[in-house]
């Protein structure tokens, strides 16, 4: 349990009172913020960048894009919307994303309840009145009915752990807060560190201006051809006019992308068979991230089955890049394909054969220290004028974490998911009433088409809202038992399948000291739907939904 603080200051008569408060404005953020308006509630959204978007706000490094196809990453809520906007490629670009969510921001009068450049620091409950008191770093306080966290999976940054980059002279940038005017690598030695995806999406995009780049790569990464392309205009209209029924099919798969069913395992199918399948998810222009995931029963439960596909990417690798030791560096061994999140690349693998780009192995020389010029490895000192750090973010968890959200008895929420987090659903968490987390651990999430999961908990969650309302309740909170159960049956589900096998930031292994567990839920979109569905119909079964015990301070 965390230190018990001092009433807060806030928590008097006078401080401004809504009824709810929404922390993020990316996509999540806005659709709350339509959703809670629609049923005649006072919100306020606080966002810490000056625009909306979200994860497309932030990511604005060179060649950051999508890795799901841009009929199913967008709103399916409004018919009219997703009819007037126009895509332009199979995997829009940020600054398309970007001028999509401002569409949407535009077009539905969004910007006039979100205050800009301020960051939520501390929201407790204050359980005499049954109310969150919320601070913010801009001096904001407010009271308020209800949270919703819509502070994204992927939003809070990490650097490496490594000492001295205080002490750098030259320029150095992170790939998920990348400066809105760009950066001009040209004549520049650069240094990228990192190979999950914005490494792999940056790194053929800044060999095109740096006179030298040296890449320093952990762990390698599956990477997929993206096959970019313009979308054909008859397609675009051909899946408009069929836009319910493909959404449908979206809600109802397993990762939130509608693919044919495999109907057997890797090994009941003919070599042949095998080296087909792959063949067509390798180059096949109208591929998608799951292919290779989904063209068998067995390809995330099997290590066996799983290998097959690994192993045609590795040689494919092995084909690309014309340096054996480069390419034996770049193939992946300690992990099963997609246990890590794969990566669509474009010229990825091609730009290593290009005579002014390095990899250096920093599993066999670790990077020691930043220096004043670039940084050493425990054989080699390396002089750079620019560093990137495509390090990734301390997922699903560290940005609420890094939030002071404190509930019933004072207990902190980063104290009581000090050995992993526990929720029921992925929305709630036992001990902090009318709190709720979009997309949470607990839930598809991360490992789903992102606007799927997110329209679906934006949805059952303002239902969840509305039904409170009309029933006079004051506060909705899972049960420990059914907390318990749920987080059990994540992990149950998860060591079902390959994911824990990985060091991944699935399980947190990115961030050191962070506990080990496998945090998304793994049993498909489509039944985690359905379970969500039951648990409403059954009167929200599993929670606990109270009528206020007091008058005071109740909107």
């Amino acid at each position: 349990m965390s230190q018990t603080h001092e009433q807060p200051s806030h928590a008097v008569k006078g401080v401004p009172e809504v009824d709810a408060v929404v922390v993020g404005a990316g996509f999540s953020g806005l659709y709350l913020l339509h959703r809670l308006r629609g049923l005649g509630l006072r919100v306020q959204v606080f966002e810490k960048g000056d625009g909306v978007g979200g994860t497309w706000f932030w990511n604005r490094y060179p060649g950051a894009r999508v890795d799901v196809k841009s009929m199913d990453y967008s709103f399916s809520f409004d018919s009219e919307l997703e009819q007037e906007w126009e895509w332009t490629e199979k995997y829009p670009p940020q600054e398309e994303l970007l001028r999509y969510v401002n569409h949407v921001a535009d077009r539905f009068d969004l910007r006039r309840d979100i205050k800009f450049n301020t960051r939520v620091t501390e929201a407790v409950f204050d359980e005499d009145v049954e109310r969150w008191h919320v601070r913010t770093d801009q001096g904001d306080q407010l009271s308020t009915r209800y949270v919703v966290m819509a502070t994204g999976c992927l939003s809070a940054s990490k650097v490496p752990e490594v000492p001295g980059l205080d002490l750098f002279r030259g320029r150095w940038f992170h790939t998920g807060h990348w400066p809105k005017e760009g950066v001009d690598f040209s004549g520049q030695r650069v240094a990228v560190v990192g190979t999950g995806s914005s490494g792999v999406q940056s790194i053929p995009l800044i060999a095109e201006q740096a006179v030298e780049l040296t890449v320093f790569q952990r762990t390698p990464n599956f990477v997929v051809p993206a096959h970019n392309h313009p979308i054909d205009p008859d397609h675009q209209r051909s899946v408009k006019a069929e836009y319910d029924r493909h959404r449908q099919a979206n809600r109802e798969s397993g990762f939130g992308i509608a693919v044919p069913p495999a109907t057997k395992g890797a090994f009941e199918a003919t070599e042949e068979e095998r080296q087909a399948l792959w063949e067509r998810a390798w180059y096949d222009r109208d591929n998608s991230l799951v292919t290779f995931l989904t063209g068998f029963t067995d390809m995330i439960t099997s290590k066996e089955a799983n290998d097959t596909a690994a192993q045609y990417v590795r040689d494919r690798i092995a084909e690309i890049v014309e340096d054996p030791e480069t390419a034996a560096a770049l193939q992946p061994h300690d992990h099963p394909f997609g246990t890590k999140r794969p990566c669509l690349g474009t010229n990825y693998y091609e730009t290593y054969n290009l005579p002014h780009v390095r990899l250096v192995n920093v599993r066999k020389t670790p990077i020691v220290e930043i220096t004043h010029h670039g940084l050493r490895t425990t054989q080699e000192d390396f002089e750079f004028d620019d560093l990137v750090f495509a390090t990734g973010f301390d997922a699903m968890t560290g940005a609420l974490t890094a939030i002071d959200i404190r509930g019933r008895g004072d207990v902190a929420l980063k104290d009581k998911w000090h050995a992993g987090p526990r929720t029921y659903l992925g929305i709630q968490v036992a001990g902090f009433p009318n709190l709720f987390t979009i997309t949470g651990p607990g839930s598809p999430s991360v490992l789903s088409n992102m606007m799927v999961s997110i329209e679906q908990h934006v949805e059952w969650v303002t239902d969840a809202i509305a039904a409170m309302e009309a029933e006079g309740l004051a506060t909705m909170e899972p049960t420990v038992e059914a907390e318990d159960a749920w987080t059990a049956h994540v992990d149950e589900v998860g060591h079902m399948t390959l994911y824990p096998t990985a060091d991944s930031w699935y399980m947190g292994s990115n961030v050191p000291g962070k506990p080990r567990v496998f945090m998304p839920y793994i049993g498909g979109v489509g039944p985690y739907r359905q379970k969500c569905d039951e648990v409403a119909a059954n009167g929200y079964e599993g929670f606990v939904r109270r009528p206020a015990r007091v008058a005071a301070g109740m909107s």
